[in-house]
């Protein structure tokens, strides 16, 4: 069974599309996807703090100016 950090909030699909910026449908695509992690309680989606800063981390990308 994996470990579960009790410091890692478990955030909501809301909360998750707002600190992204994109709708709810989003986010839940991403779930369905495997894209983005996420717990299932009962009806809900919780998904894990660092679960979704490393998926935009990994997505991140590194404009180079030119000169």
């Amino acid at each position: 069974m994996p470990e579960i950090d009790m410091a890692d909030p478990l955030l909501t699909v809301s909360e998750v599309a707002e600190r992204m910026r994109v709708s709810n449908m989003t986010v839940y695509r991403l779930i369905k996807s495997g894209q983005l992690a996420a717990i299932r309680v009962g009806k809900n989606y919780r998904l894990r703090g660092n679960d979704v800063e490393q998926y935009l981390a990994d997505r991140a990308v590194r404009v180079r100016a030119d000169q």
